[in-house]
């Protein structure tokens, strides 16, 4: 038994991870344990050291000096602040006249506010329930299907997970060891390109069954003319003067991500002030949902960190690159693998467990086969998009439902009872947009000039043809050491020097 144990140390561990969280111990904690426990059996069968164990206070205090990691807080401040000072609402209201008079238009305006909010915001759960509570009524009002209703709502509120500042790519980039400033660019063109194919779904709903997301009735169109084009100017320039200043710099390489983010999170500040909305408690609610998030975030982290170096230190890295580069196809093999891996897993762990368990074990191997690591993260990203809406365990699928009504209810407007929405209806909706981020990810691995297109790369280097020549000491004096006659060729007589001492 013991030298089953000591051969097999690294599957062991990692199966009883897998135990661990199937039976619902909280992610941090279930990775560290494991780690102190594991580490503990392998010093008592002396394949580790004790002194393993002094390097986890020095890797503690490294995750508390990273910089790159302070751009969590930031966004998700910048984020909150915008959300409950009604910006959202706004839009959400502005682009619906908008769109209005067309099919489908109510939920165009859904997935345009949704990338918006997106660029804005970087958190989805503020995404999915401010649309679910300012638009599923109106959609519900008018007649909307209530699948396609629930499943855009969803789907456009997860476009916060890839379209920049996503704080999943800033853990994405942390884990590869890759610049979040990369990342971002890598992500935005994907990002654009899955909103449309969105917005692309809603226009073959529109064809295909116009009954099921019909258009809004000149009577619900309250804004007309000027005054329309008015309220969609000021509505829209000021998130965009903000996206612009977060994204835009950051971009241009004016502002690392976290200064981003801190600027970002200023910026929302004044334009709440500007909308009269900030109050002590807006900035209570707004602080106190951030250090709850960065504090589940920074646990996660530390977990793992524990449980990395035990991992490691049992040869866990080698049992999984031999395990993953052995396998058929070669590079296309490894990601066909490494993404059915994360899309079961994303139906029982969150973007965040996903990023700190698996990305530190399939970020080595990707790179040992040649993979770029930026296009490796962002179809990760893309993948990992897919956790907010696995029914039954789609965390998007939790926020809508938390805000969708449960109960049949009278509508003030037109005072009609509404029926109310089953949550078969909401996992039936998801299923449209499950597949098409699905669709996503294969075109990333089909198209790798979409995560290419959006960075510079800077000149690529052959380092086979790299040559180093060092010119020739012609007719220069060489003072010749320790008395001995000058040499014909200086560099033969260091040489000697050298091989003599």
């Amino acid at each position: 038994m013991v030298e089953f144990v000591s051969a097999n140390m690294a599957p062991l561990m990692f199966g009883a991870l897998v135990l661990f969280l199937l039976l619902g111990f909280p992610v941090a904690f279930a990775l560290a344990a494991n780690g102190l426990v594991f580490g503990l059996i392998g010093i008592e069968l002396g394949l580790l050291t004790p002194a393993l164990m002094q390097a986890l206070p020095e890797r503690v205090f490294g995750i508390m000096r990273n910089d790159t990691l302070l751009a969590i807080p930031f966004f998700t401040f910048m984020g909150l602040i915008l959300e409950r000072s009604g910006m959202a609402e706004d839009l959400l209201d502005t682009i619906g006249q908008l769109f209005g008079p067309i099919r489908g238009g109510l939920a165009y305006a859904v997935i345009f506010v949704g990338a918006l909010l997106a660029a804005t915001t970087g958190v989805v759960a503020a995404s999915v329930i401010s649309m679910g509570l300012i638009s599923l009524p109106i959609m519900l009002r008018y007649g909307y299907d209530r699948s396609i209703a629930s499943g855009v709502i969803a789907a456009s509120g997860t476009l916060a997970q890839i379209i920049p500042p996503s704080l999943v790519l800033i853990v994405l980039a942390d884990q590869l060891g890759r610049s979040v400033g990369d990342m971002y660019a890598g992500a935005l063109i994907p990002g654009l390109v899955l909103t449309a194919l969105y917005a692309g779904f809603i226009l073959l709903t529109s064809i295909i069954r116009p009954s099921a997301v019909p258009a809004l009735p000149p009577e619900a169109r309250t804004l007309r003319g000027a005054k329309l084009l008015l309220r969609v100017a000021t509505t829209l320039v000021p998130p965009l003067v903000l996206i612009f200043l977060v994204l835009g710099t950051i971009f241009l390489g004016i502002a690392t991500p976290t200064e981003g983010g801190a600027m970002g999170a200023a910026g929302a500040i004044l334009l709440a002030l500007a909308k009269r909305q900030l109050g002590w408690s807006l900035m209570r609610q707004a602080m106190d949902s951030t250090a709850k998030l960065s504090s589940f975030v920074v646990f996660i982290l530390i977990g793992s960190t524990v449980f990395g170096l035990v991992f490691r230190a049992v040869n866990g890295d080698l049992w999984v690159e031999h395990l993953l580069i052995g396998l058929p196809g070669g590079e296309l093999g490894f990601l066909i693998v490494c993404n059915i891996l994360v899309f079961v897993l994303a139906f029982f762990l969150d973007f965040f467990e996903l990023a700190f368990i698996i990305v530190p074990l399939l970020g080595p191997v990707a790179d040992k086969l040649g993979i770029d690591l930026i296009w490796f993260g962002v179809l990760l990203g893309v993948n990992m998009q897919t956790s907010f809406m696995h029914p039954p365990f789609g965390f998007a699928l939790f926020f809508l439902r938390s805000v969708a009504p449960k109960i049949d209810y009278l509508d003030k407007v037109t005072g009609k009872t509404i029926a109310r929405i089953t949550t078969g209806q909401i996992y039936w909706g998801a299923v449209p947009f499950v597949i098409i981020q699905i669709i996503m990810v294969g075109l990333v691995i089909g198209f790798p000039q979409l995560v290419d297109a959006g960075r510079d790369k800077g000149p690529v280097i052959d380092l086979d043809k790299v040559k180093i020549e060092i010119p020739a000491l012609e007719n220069q004096d060489v003072a010749p050491p320790f008395g001995a006659p000058p040499a014909d060729n200086p560099g033969d007589d260091i040489m000697k020097q050298f091989q003599a001492k």
